[in-house]
C-alpha cells in the first residue's frame, strides 16, 4: 500500500506547548524566588536542551515500540492467513457486513480484499486490532518534537536574552516574557483546531490559560521558598 506523507503537526503542537509551558514555569519560579537573570538563562537553556532531548527520545522510543508491535501482529496475521485462510476470510466477511455489504457485493468485496495479502492484513490490523500505522515515524516524530520544543520553548527566554541590548529593566523583561509566551501558546493552541472541531479562539485561550496557570504555580512556589530561606 502507498505510504502517506508524515503529518508532523501533532508532534509540533505537543512539543511546542510542553516547551513553552515548562520554560515559562522555570522563568516564573526564578522570578518568584527573586534570583538573577543569569539563573533564569542557565535553568531555561538547561531545560530546553535536557527536557527537549528527553521528550524527543521518549517520542522515538514510543513510536519504535509501536512499530515493533505492529510488525509482530502483522507476522502473526500473515501466518494465520496461510494456516487458516477460511477463518480469516470469515473475519473479513464479518467486518464487511458491519459496513453494510451483503449478497453479491459482499462476495465481490471479500474476493478483492483477500486477493491482496497486504490489503487483507492492513484491514485486519485496523478493524480487528484497532491499530493505525499511517502516521508513525520514530525519527521524524522525534525531530518534530525536539524542534518545536526548542523553538517555542525559547520564547520565555527571549526578553532576558535581549535585556542588555534593549536596556530593559527586570519588570519590562518580565512583562514582555508574559505577553510573548501567552501569545505564543495562543497561536500554538489555535493550530490544534486543525485536528478538532473546536473554535480556534477557545482552543488558543485554553492553551494560554494552561501555561499561565502553570507559571503562576511556579511563581508561588518560588516566592514561598524564598520567604522560607531569606
Amino acid at each position: 500500500m502507498e505510504k502517506k506523507r508524515y503529518n508532523w503537526l501533532p508532534d509540533f503542537v505537543y512539543g511546542g506547548i510542553d516547551g513553552a509551558v515548562t520554560t515559562f514555569a522555570i522563568v516564573m519560579g526564578v522570578v518568584g524566588a527573586e534570583l538573577s537573570t543569569a539563573v533564569i538563562l542557565v535553568l531555561g537553556f538547561a531545560n530546553l536542551l535536557a527536557d527537549g532531548f528527553s521528550m524527543a527520545a521518549g517520542k522515538y522510543s514510543s513510536d519504535k515500540a509501536e512499530l515493533e508491535q505492529i510488525k509482530l501482529v502483522k507476522e502473526k496475521e500473515r501466518q494465520s492467513i496461510i494456516e487458516n485462510p477460511r477463518e480469516e476470510k470469515r473475519e473479513i466477511r464479518e467486518i464487511l457486513r458491519e459496513f453494510g455489504f451483503k449478497g453479491q457485493d459482499l462476495k465481490k468485496a471479500e474476493k478483492v480484499i483477500t486477493s491482496n495479502p497486504e490489503t487483507w492484513i492492513h484491514m485486519m490490523l485496523h478493524h480487528e486490532f484497532h491499530i493505525l500505522e499511517d502516521n508513525i515515524n520514530p525519527k521524524k516524530g522525534a525531530i518534530a518534537t525536539l524542534v518545536s520544543f526548542v523553538l517555542i520553548g525559547l520564547i520565555p527566554l527571549l526578553a532576558y536574552i535581549a535585556q542588555p541590548l534593549l536596556s530593559l529593566d527586570d519588570d519590562q523583561a518580565l512583562m514582555a516574557t508574559i505577553i510573548g509566551t501567552l501569545l505564543g501558546l495562543f497561536i500554538v493552541g489555535t493550530v490544534k483546531t486543525r485536528f478538532t472541531d473546536r473554535h480556534w479562539v477557545l482552543a488558543g485561550l485554553e492553551t494560554s490559560a494552561i501555561g499561565g496557570f502553570a507559571a503562576l504555580l511556579a511563581y508561588l512556589v518560588g516566592a514561598g521558598v524564598h520567604s522560607l530561606v531569606a
